[in-house]
């Protein structure tokens, strides 16, 4: 009928190609974006493999700083470049058999140290402050005599020095309680569980020399979490293109008169 006038709905795909949507340009960043994201990663993920072993820590000996259960990230590291206050992984038959030790090195060869002077730990004389320490739990409570570690070797406390079994425990032995360097094979990091996070840097012993740099688990993480969010975003470009496509072709138009 000529008067008659009706409302017409378009097709939902508007006659459109059923191609990927979004623009050329786009559709190439997503792309380059989801594939430099698995790139950073699976990078970051094999870096940190490479560079970091998992430890569970079984005793409070390094409390508060590690408590007992704790599951540490430490890099692996060869024994001549452990410092002065770094939290170490090492291996030593004499402390104990076929199993890992954690402890904190506060004096290595060369070095005199002793407990206690105004209730502080003394390396080559010097007073060292351990904030790291619980305040309820004082350097002096387990005196020790005077100790001069050998070349080439460690002396090791834990942080929980009333109960620790550390190299206060093993004064009597040949080594005078200190270890090798060669039987180091980690320095710990960070504590991962529970989500404590990096190591406090142990300034008190900056007074005897450079302490050591943290490790990369910083920038391991990085990439990981920048390689996910560009997969993540490079994928979903696809759907949200398509999505807001629908949406602009999906109009109404007026029938030609008949």
């Amino acid at each position: 009928m000529g008067g008659e006038s009706t409302i017409r709905t378009a097709p939902r795909d508007g006659g459109a190609s059923r191609g990927p949507a979004g623009s050329r340009t786009g559709q190439r960043l997503s792309g380059l974006a989801v594939a430099l994201g698995l790139v950073l990663f699976l990078g970051g993920f094999a870096w940190g493999a490479v560079v970091y072993r998992p430890y569970t820590v079984p005793t409070p000996s390094m409390a508060p700083t590690i408590g007992a259960g704790d599951r540490v990230l430490a890099e692996r590291v060869d024994g001549g470049e452990v410092r002065r206050g770094d939290v170490v992984v090492f291996t030593d038959k004499t402390w104990v058999s076929n199993a890992p030790v954690v402890k904190r090195v506060v004096a290595v060869g060369g070095d005199t140290v002793a407990c206690c002077t105004d209730g502080r730990l003394t390396v080559n004389g010097k007073q060292i402050d351990e904030p790291y320490l619980a305040k309820d739990n004082p350097a002096e409570f387990q005196n020790f005599p005077t100790v001069t570690v050998p070349k080439g070797r460690l002396f090791l406390l834990g942080d929980e020095r009333t109960g620790s079994l550390d190299s206060t425990a093993h004064l009597t032995d040949a080594a005078q309680g200190t270890v090798a360097r060669s039987a180091v094979s980690a320095r710990v990091d960070a504590v991962v569980w529970p989500m404590d996070g990096m190591l406090e840097r142990p300034t008190g012993f900056e007074q005897l020399g450079a302490l050591s740099a943290p490790g990369p688990l910083r920038t391991v993480v990085a990439l990981i979490v920048v390689g996910a969010v560009l997969v993540l975003g490079g994928g979903a470009y696809g759907p949200v293109a398509k999505r807001l496509g629908g949406r602009s072709r999906a109009r109404t138009e007026p029938a030609g008169a008949r």
